[in-house]
């Protein structure tokens, strides 16, 4: 069945964890496929690089890639942002290929103001903390999402009151994160000014995204098609994606946008 996409000025989802058994990946392709933003910004956590010792990545967990790379094909701008679970990337802070980019944060100048957008891990104090957790193996990590839902609140409340200040310092209209998992838009004054705090929370607990369009922001929250997931596993236990198919598209994209 076709679906009609719907246009939208910009879109941020963060906290994907592809690569885990916890990652919705069926319901964030639904949601690609029903989009065509000018701007995606795919804001840390999109690959859980920690868990990779696993093995596990399914064809549904392919099958978010492959959306990206046909929204890169049809002009979509797509910033990947660098977040705690795939900081190795950080080191490829600045690479460009076609329409896609990676950088540890990225500014936007919205009709309404500017957007300061990153991953927000930089300001959790437990992250120090969370690494050596995920090393453990399987039993660590799912210690480590028990913590991270017990410590996420802290991390809101210590980080989020430094990110407000220094967002009004530099005369942010809104900071953009992730990495808490909880969706939210905030409006946040103090003696200096203001900004809009947003979240676009994650595709584990929430499946949401940030959607940003005639200079509104609003949280986008996936409904869940039980049918089309269950046609979508059928067809995950018989077809195999074709990977040299994705390789051919992102050399394309290099050769088009060259």
């Amino acid at each position: 069945m076709n679906t009609i996409q719907r246009k939208v000025k910009l879109v941020v989802i963060s906290d994907v964890h592809l690569g885990t058994y916890g990652s919705k990946a069926i319901e964030l392709s639904d949601y690609l496929r029903s989009i065509e933003p000018e701007i995606l910004v795919l804001n840390g956590d999109i690959v859980d690089v920690w868990q990779f010792s696993k093995h596990y990545f399914p064809p549904t967990h392919m099958q978010v890639i492959k959306c990206i790379t046909s929204l890169l094909s049809k002009g979509t701008k797509v910033y990947y942002i660098t977040g705690n679970h795939d900081e190795m990337l950080r080191k490829f802070k600045g690479f460009k290929i076609g329409n896609f980019e990676i950088q540890n944060k990225v500014i936007l100048t919205l009709e309404t103001g500017k957007a300061w957008i990153f991953h927000g891990d930089v300001f959790d104090t437990t992250m120090k903390h969370s690494k050596w957790l995920a090393k453990l193996g399987g039993k660590g990590y799912d210690l480590l999402i028990i913590l991270n839902t017990l410590m996420n609140w802290v991390s809101m409340k210590m980080g989020k009151g430094k990110i407000s200040n220094i967002s009004i310092e530099n005369n942010y209209d809104y900071v953009v994160c992730g990495h808490i998992h909880q969706p939210k838009i905030r409006e946040i004054t103090n003696s200096k000014g203001k900004t809009t705090y947003l979240n676009s929370g994650d595709w584990v607990e929430n499946s949401t995204a940030l959607e940003y369009d005639n200079g509104i922001w609003s949280i986008y929250k996936h409904k869940s098609n039980l049918n089309s997931h269950y046609d979508d596993e059928i067809k995950e236990l018989e077809i195999a994606l074709d990977y040299n198919e994705l390789i051919k598209d992102l050399l394309n994209q290099s050769t088009i946008n060259s």
